[in-house]
């Protein structure tokens, strides 16, 4: 039986990360491709507004 490990490793000066996946048309092509890029949540913020 597998055992579940619980770790408490929360710390409030912790950086928490989104993952933000952008579909980016080819203008060659015409097809698109996906760019991923993982970044500070307040900077992931900005990146989605423009």
């Amino acid at each position: 039986m597998a055992k579940k490990v619980v770790a408490t490793l929360k710390d409030k000066t912790a950086v928490r990360y989104s993952k933000i996946i952008v579909a980016v048309k080819d203008e060659k092509t015409g097809g698109y491709s996906f760019r991923e890029e993982t970044l500070p949540e307040e900077d992931a913020k900005a990146a989605l507004k423009g």
